[in-house]
């Protein structure tokens, strides 16, 4: 597919500044230029370079040199590496995120305090020269207006950040022991810097107070600053609240009725900053930053390797090519397109906007509303947060909190991911095919053999993923970093390969995996390390083979860099980077004076490297903020031993109905998830409402895996919606509207999670046979093979159920879209809705139905296997014979030409 293809129905292109311009208004960076970008840059690889370290070394940062060994840097702690990661996030966030641009109620009022002293005064008074001269220092230090500068405030709080991660590595024993005895007990500041010793006077309470303590409460404070730039002020508001309760929750009556549960014993705040601050199990250096320092930046690293080295335009152009002529191909291309980019990237947002702005125009062109257009967009890019393998950033936090095996993650998330995208692309036909939309023209897509045979080698990071995960089960942190050699291998050999370098391409991989081969025979050891005398002498022919095949991928890196050294201006006829790549190349070549510099084979590899990790940090900022502002709420509950009482509380709300549990916790997820990362969400709602759903039986993963679908829903649930608000920037569509298409189109990850719940085989968990005997988290497990082969169980409990939630959502497409093979009408509509019910989650229904005959007296009952079965098939009668009949009028041309009505 050609760029051509970017313009939309008026032939007006959506161009790179256009979508620049989008994510700007909804994530709120600055543009900036000169020394900043350069600084930004920086300290963004160094961030991506000491993730790196970390997931090829661990926690000691060492390197091997050739006749010396291991040299080491550091051995860090856990608490000491979380620190750091927090310190990068937070340097960056006070570098792309403006404190204020003169929007603000605050800065209303004191733009208006100087119009009012210059009314009632005269501009030329004394005091409103003071007045304006003080307003003007004010903005010179903190306000940003253009959102293109870095204002001095800003400075101030980099350097405290760098402090608070400082004093984690310096004084790392001091820390061990006020762990121990209290903040109170660590040194005062004059201690800690001596040259203050002789102005200590003048420090004031300073001098009595901990350094510990005081850098403690910084912290926090920057952290909700940060929050409040990154995310949203809602979030900080919440976060804040709860460092209050922690402080002054003693003060609500034990026996006031209903929050008296809620009155907790009373915390000093030395004791709340040292559990929010210096501490790995809860707070700000938590579960959740530790889950994004072990597993998520490195995988939002590998999403930017890959988007960088050009595959994410490939994959956009290989669904086209796959679907685009199909009735309604290029909405389906957009769902398979940006559900794969989705996945990787974790903020639906940016794969909305850039993804967007492929294929929003192309669905406009074709027919579809640009509403409709901009609404199938956004729910297929929110829905990849919920796509294995990657799953964003929520698959590792499942893993983290459930104690469960990766791989067993993946596989309870396959089925309803797959039900989601099988229920997007039935409800985006059934919109084609009431619309009369057909597909575009062969010529305009790229021919899917060739296409597939020039790229793809970028199907080969995401095998090795699964491979690393799954078969070899390593660690996500090693998989990642394998996968990551990986990229940088492919990419080298790819860019160092054509026509005229191929055969010398082979004939250097090849005498250096012999030189390896033979060194390793010999020395056992490689080149370098055999030169050095660094080997341990001779081995086996099949370890020394062995030992050269787990260096390939060095090798094949090696080997593309000598061949572009050899070649520097050779034009790969395989790889096209991302536009961002080539900018940056002939943008940094210009500025050296050397624009040849750009078309320069190794240094355009070079620069793609260096952006790849600059993207990768960028891209992380908000989600560690979001997880270190996170980690302070579970740290409040644990701290305060309000966890029992809350699931007491949710308990007796609900009044031991699951139906309103549910109910409860899906408009929690929806309400607090606007406008928030779906991180964020996640790990407040386990925090606070995943206990009580175990409480009522839920099996854990499906508890976790029901309040992450929700708070993915809450991206394109109005009035917020960011994802749906993104793309109607892209799709020049009404906001609300693009948010109720998206959200219509959703509707499916609406239900699938309520059938999952009620119905844990849909989901691949058997309970265990001794459940009552075991905890929580071992109540059900993921099934076997031999569960498989248990006819008596896998039909009426995971096949039956399976069929009938990819029924279920056909039923609901054509209740949504109010068109099957032949409009709608409102009472089949109904119909459609029921049965779609019956065959999704029966359970949900009897259950529901004897929670009300309980309210008014007349008692309930068990939803037995019998009864479900017998439902779903009411439920399967009842769609075959609406789709029959529906089909049987669609064949009338009449009927079919009519419009259907309106939901």
């Amino acid at each position: 597919m050609t760029e051509n293809t970017r313009s939309d129905d008026d032939g007006e292109a959506v161009s790179d500044e256009e979508v620049d311009e989008v994510l700007q208004e909804i994530e709120r960076k600055r543009s900036l230029t000169g020394w900043a970008v350069v600084l930004v840059a920086l300290i963004g690889i160094s961030f991506s370079v000491f993730q790196m370290w970390l997931a090829a070394k661990g926690f000691v940062l060492s390197i091997s040199l050739p006749g010396v060994g291991d040299v080491v840097f550091a051995s860090l702690q856990l608490l000491q590496i979380n620190a750091v990661h927090v310190s990068f996030g937070l340097i960056l966030t006070f570098l792309l995120y403006p404190g204020s641009t003169g929007d603000g109620p605050l800065s209303r009022r004191c733009i208006a305090l100087g119009s009012l002293v210059d009314e009632k005064l005269g501009a030329e008074h004394p005091v409103s020269r003071v007045v304006h001269a003080i307003g003007s220092a004010l903005a010179w230090a903190f306000l940003d207006a253009e959102m293109d500068r870095v204002t001095p405030s800003d400075f101030v709080f980099i350097v405290l950040s760098v402090l608070s991660a400082a004093y984690f590595i310096t004084d790392f024993d001091e820390i061990q022991r006020m762990r121990a005895l209290g903040l109170e007990r660590g040194r005062p500041i004059q201690e800690v810097f001596t040259f203050l010793e002789p102005i200590a006077g003048l420090l004031g309470p300073l001098a009595d107070t901990s350094y510990a303590f005081v850098l403690g409460a910084v912290g926090v404070l920057l952290v909700l600053e940060a929050t409040r730039r990154a995310i949203s002020l809602w979030l900080m508001v919440i976060v804040a609240a709860f460092v209050v309760y922690a402080r002054f929750g003693v003060l609500i009556p034990q026996d006031a009725a209903y929050i008296g549960v809620l009155s907790i014993p009373e915390l000093s705040w030395p004791s709340i900053i040292q559990n929010l601050w210096y501490n790995t199990e809860n707070g700000v250096f938590g579960i959740p930053v530790t889950v994004s320092v072990q597993f998520i930046y490195i995988f939002i690293l590998f999403g930017a390797f890959l988007e960088m080295s050009g595959a994410g335009q490939w994959f956009i152009d290989l669904a086209y090519g796959a679907t685009g002529t199909r009735k309604g191909g290029p909405a389906k291309a957009s769902i398979l397109a940006s559900g794969f980019m989705g996945t990787i990237s974790g903020s639906s947002i940016a794969n909305t906007v850039t993804t967007g702005a492929f294929t929003i125009p192309l669905m406009k062109r074709s027919g579809y509303s640009p509403e409709f257009s901009g609404g199938v967009e956004a729910s297929a890019s929110s829905g990849g947060q919920i796509l294995p393998p990657v799953m964003g950033a929520a698959a590792f936090l499942i893993v983290q909190y459930t104690a469960t095996p990766f791989a067993d993650v993946i596989v309870v998330a396959t089925i309803p991911a797959i039900v989601f995208f099988f229920g997007v692309w039935v409800m985006v036909h059934f919109e084609a095919v009431k619309e009369d939309i057909g597909g575009l023209d062969s010529s305009e897509l790229v021919n899917l053999r060739s296409h597939f045979k020039s790229g793809w080698f970028y199907l080969v990071p995401l095998g090795l993923l699964l491979y690393y995960l799954i078969i070899e089960r390593l660690s996500v942190s090693r998989s990642a970093w394998f996968t990551l050699i990986a990229i940088g291998a492919l990419i080298a050999l790819v860019a160092a390969y054509g026509d005229e370098t191929r055969a010398r391409l082979g004939a250097i991989l090849g005498v250096l995996f012999g030189a390896s081969l033979l060194s390793q025979f010999l020395f056992g050891a490689g080149v370098l390390g055999a030169l050095a005398g660094d080997g341990t002498g001779s081995q086996s022919l099949i370890d020394a083979f062995s030992a050269t095949v787990g260096n390939i991928g060095t090798l094949i890196i090696l080997a593309g860099v000598l061949t572009l050294i050899t070649r520097p201006r050779l034009d790969s006829p395989l790889l096209s980077f991302d536009g961002a790549v080539d900018d940056t190349a002939e943008t940094t070549a210009d500025a050296v004076s050397r624009p040849d510099l750009a078309s320069n084979g190794l240094y355009k590899l070079g620069v793609f490297v260096g952006k790849s990790m600059e993207s990768g940090a960028r891209t992380a900022v908000p989600v560690v903020i979001a997880v270190a502002a996170a980690g302070i709420i579970p740290g409040v509950i644990s701290v305060s031993g309000l966890g029992p009482n809350l699931v007491s509380l949710i308990t007796a709300v609900a009044g031991g109905s699951l139906v309103l549990l549910l109910l409860v916790t899906a408009f929690s997820s929806i309400i607090l998830g606007m406008g928030m990362p779906t991180t964020v969400t996640y790990i407040i709602l386990v925090s606070l409402l995943a206990p009580a759903l175990t409480e009522f039986g839920v099996p854990l993963l499906a508890a976790h895996l029901f309040i992450l679908y929700f708070g993915v829903i809450a991206d394109i649930t109005p009035p917020v919606a960011v994802a749906a608000y993104a793309a109607s920037g892209v799709a020049k569509s009404d906001a609300f509207e693009t948010g109720i298409e998206a959200f219509s189109l959703s509707l499916n990850k609406a239900i699938v999670p309520f059938a999952f719940i009620v119905t844990p085989g849909i989901i691949l968990l058997r309970r265990n046979p001794d459940a009552a005997n075991l905890d929580v988290g071992d109540k059900y497990r993921v099934v076997e093979a031999a569960d498989l082969l248990d006819v008596g169980y896998a039909i009426p409990e995971i096949l039956i159920p399976v069929i009938g939630v990819f029924l279920g959502v056909v039923a609901l497409a054509a209740t949504v879209i109010g068109f099957a093979y032949a409009p709608v009408s409102r009472g089949e509509r109904a119909a459609f809705a029921f049965s779609s019910l019956l065959l999704m989650a029966p359970g949900l229904a009897v259950s529901g139905v004897y929670d009300i005959l309980g309210l008014i007296g007349l008692g309930g009952g068990e939803m037995t296997l019998l009864l479900d079965v017998v439902l779903r098939g009411v439920g399967l009668a009842l769609f075959l014979f609406l789709m029959a009949k529906n089909r049987q009028r669609g064949g009338d041309p009449a009927v079919r030409s009519g419009t259907a009505e309106p939901a």
